[in-house]
């Protein structure tokens, strides 16, 4: 006799709940078309400082038509992106709001993470495809409003952070960028991170790489343009085998877990290495078992590396597949595996980590604290380390004898090469 199976009794509040939700999720995708809309149009530039407007007065500062400004004014003012007063029929922008949505210079700023969010929903049938087979889908394949707006959203951050508080907790490089380093800025993008650097270090050169044509051809057009082209310059090369010996610094922002091969572009950090030289990393901050990430921030973590992260490194030679969420532990054995040793973290929490562990000859280790966070509000305390939701390692390879590596965080993690 056929076993019945019994239909689980349904919680028709739970039910409800779920459809709410889920009729707030699909405004809220709606709504990531709105922001870039807005962002293009220039309504929320429009709208900055001038107090209420109606949608006509909006619509004649941008030279748009008042039926669709009306509108796309509304949903804004249903999902709380604006302020309606219905006496008056007009229409604000908070001042809060006003700087994530205006402010380019601010590290909050947030029409470029949009502009990503949209991107892969244009590639999402490819993505989709390539989930059948396990093929990859490379940086190069993705429409222009990922790569545009990745280097959108990462640019305000590199602002805020790369030279007031990321190089400056990295031991003695600002003094060698001071005095003339040779600094190779891998998987670059569109270059923001390396012409930052050079802007700031007229005396030392740069070297941005990045496998992506496109990006690179962008770089050069940027660094033209920022007049930096003396002391900087760009070359389309995987991370794996990027030119140049002897650099004094190696920066890799927000890409190692995009790789292929993440253990063979470490190896081909210590080759090009100087004997004193440093490693910087900058990652997704996770933590390392699932249940753990499962929050807002982690759920877009892990929402970018499905359609983004993950298919990019299937589409490269060994294909590892880190993604986005990979984790303390999983990183620190990619980097073992590329002759470095490990990462300890002192503190922690969902945006950084901050520590400093020592592994000298004896292959003892020496943890000390550098800053403090509150880890369970998620909210940074010190701007130490005040990267933009991620964590920042930092690899030092420093002559010391012979035996073995030091590897720290700060949210900056430091090895220290023993010949």
């Amino acid at each position: 006799m056929a076993a019945v199976e019994e239909r689980a009794a349904v919680d028709s509040d739970k039910l409800m709940g779920f459809v709410f939700r889920a009729v707030d999720e699909i405004g809220a995708t709606l709504n990531t078309a709105l922001v870039v809309m807005g962002d293009r149009l220039g309504f929320y530039r429009a709208l900055a400082g001038a107090g209420p407007l109606t949608p006509a007065e909006l619509a004649g500062r941008t030279g748009t038509a008042e039926r669709y400004v009306r509108e796309w004014l509304n949903a804004q003012a249903a999902g709380g992106y604006v302020d309606y007063d219905p006496d008056t029929v007009r229409y604000a922008l908070p001042a809060e709001h006003a700087v994530a949505l205006t402010d380019e210079s601010s590290p909050a700023y947030l029409p470029g993470f949009f502009q990503i969010a949209l991107g892969t929903v244009h590639d999402s049938p490819r993505i989709t495809e390539a989930a059948k087979t396990g093929v990859g889908i490379g940086w190069h394949d993705h429409v222009h409003d990922v790569h545009e707006g990745c280097e959108r959203f990462f640019r305000p951050g590199y602002n805020a952070n790369l030279l007031p508080s990321w190089l400056p907790a990295l031991d003695g490089v600002v003094g060698k960028l001071q005095r003339g380093a040779k600094v190779a800025d891998v998987g670059c993008g569109h270059g923001a991170s390396t012409i930052l650097m050079a802007q700031a270090f007229p005396a030392s050169i740069f070297a941005g790489s990045d496998y992506h044509e496109g990006s690179i051809r962008v770089a050069r057009e940027r660094a033209e343009d920022a007049g930096v082209t003396d002391r900087v310059g760009f070359e389309v090369a995987p991370a794996a085998s990027y030119s140049g010996r002897g650099y004094d610094l190696v920066t890799m922002f927000d890409c190692l877990h995009d790789m292929g091969d993440p253990a063979g572009a470490a190896r081909h950090v210590r080759k090009s290495l100087a004997a004193d030289g440093t490693w910087m990393i900058v990652e997704p901050f996770a933590n390392d078992r699932v249940e753990q990430n499962l929050n807002p921030v982690g759920r877009v973590f892990y929402g970018a590396s499905t359609v983004i992260c993950t298919p990019a490194s299937l589409s490269q030679e060994v294909g590892l597949a880190l993604g986005a969420q990979a984790g303390e532990a999983r990183l620190t054995e990619v980097l073992e595996e590329g002759g470095f040793t490990r990462v300890r973290r002192c503190c922690g929490l969902r945006f950084g980590l901050v520590a400093q562990p020592y592994l000298m000859r004896g292959l003892g280790l020496h943890l000390r604290a550098l800053a403090s966070f509150d880890c369970e509000s998620g909210f940074r305390l010190n701007t130490l380390a005040s990267e933009r939701c991620g964590l920042l390692l930092e690899l030092n390879a420093r002559l010391r004898g012979r035996g073995g590596f030091c590897l720290s965080a700060i949210p900056l993690a430091q090895a220290f090469r023993c010949m």
